[in-house]
């Protein structure tokens, strides 16, 4: 690719997403932008950020904007995260591991997903420095969640994050027409019995059986900080304080899981007011520029994370083109933070929106 024309007008992540479009097959096209069912939730995960407003505040000094903050007490450039999603090596060739690259130049956090493309080791060897947490997709199997958990630990992850919203996939109608689960193998769910990578299709062996009560059990094997993934409501917030995990991720899986249900930011309300500051909340879904960042930690979120845009950052760029995103979303949130008159991210807070009823 020429380094002038094309390249010189990807100014924001839609751009990105524009770009991807051009150099994706048509079915992991689909399964990068696919939702469930009608694709409701997916659309609305952006829709929702376009109706609040900002209350900017003047004459502030804003000379200096430092964008830099803390997750689970570990220092990040900016409150910008790379969210769980798989195969990255459909989208480009080093895969994953351009990825991990890219978020440690970035120096921010990588959550690997369960059904990464690259094994564990490679994704560690390409950014040994690189703060990383592991995304779980719980299997049936225990021992083989325990397999894996101490082999995450001993590979210096730094936090295990549990994805709640799978017992069952998402009807993806995408997929299902375009069969594209049947081409792919995980590399890192082995048997312990068989040592065998497992096809993809048989991710329907996540336990369907998951409950509030097999918390303790990974709490027993593993000292790492505890995320849980996919919680949408009040109810279920209460439940993470008291059974005493360390953070939740607001997500609906990208509008993927189940459709017709809560644009992330417009859970993230009741999540935070739920969790009285007792754990970090972070969000995914819908995040496309800096006035989305700014607006998901006015609600109480500490982090917002990438799905989709990494994804096209890598088809278009690999690990460069993933820099660029997130270079690109920090740089918009510290001219909002700027815009807004907040210096640091403590200074970011409710007072700086109003929901509209567009």
């Amino acid at each position: 690719m020429s380094q002038s024309g094309p390249e010189m007008s990807l100014v924001c992540l839609t751009d990105f997403q524009a770009h991807a479009r051009e150099h994706l097959s048509k079915s992991t096209r689909d399964f990068i932008e696919g939702g469930a069912d009608d694709s409701v939730t997916r659309d609305d995960n952006i829709a929702a950020f376009k109706r609040i407003r900002l209350r900017p505040r003047y004459l502030r000094d804003v000379s200096e904007v430092d964008t830099r903050t803390t997750i689970q007490g570990e220092k990040i450039s900016a409150p910008i995260g790379i969210a769980p999603t798989g195969f990255h090596c459909l989208v480009w060739p080093d895969g994953e591991m351009s990825t991990a690259r890219a978020a440690h130049s970035a120096g921010i956090c990588y959550i690997t997903s369960t059904v990464a493309s690259c094994s564990l080791e490679d994704i560690v060897t390409a950014a040994p420095e690189g703060l990383r947490w592991f995304q779980l997709y719980v299997h049936p199997d225990r021992q083989l969640n325990k397999q894996l958990i101490h082999r995450v630990e001993s590979l210096g992850f730094k936090a295990l994050v549990i994805t709640l919203d799978t017992p069952v996939c998402g009807n993806r109608r995408y997929d299902i027409q375009n069969q594209l689960r049947r081409n792919l193998t995980l590399k890192d769910l082995q048997s312990p019995k068989k040592g065998d990578s497992l096809p993809y299709f048989q991710m329907a062996s996540i336990s369907t059986s998951l409950c509030w009560n097999d918390l303790s059990w990974f709490q027993s094997i593993t000292r790492l900080p505890i995320i849980l993934k996919g919680i949408l409501t009040r109810e279920d917030a209460e439940l993470a304080v008291k059974h005493n995990v360390q953070g939740i991720i607001v997500s609906n899986h990208g509008g993927r899981q189940l459709d017709e249900v809560l644009a992330s930011i417009d859970a993230l309300t009741e999540v935070v007011a739920a969790v009285k500051g007792k754990i970090e909340v972070y969000l995914d879904g819908g995040v496309r520029t800096g006035n989305d960042v700014l607006k998901a930690l006015a609600l109480g979120a500490k982090c917002v994370f990438l799905g989709r845009p990494i994804l096209w950052g890598l088809a278009c760029k690999g690990e460069h083109g993933v820099k660029e995103v997130l270079n690109i979303l920090t740089n918009e949130f510290h001219t909002s933070m700027a815009l807004t008159g907040c210096r640091s991210v403590a200074e970011i807070n409710r007072h700086l929106i109003q929901f509209s009823r567009l």
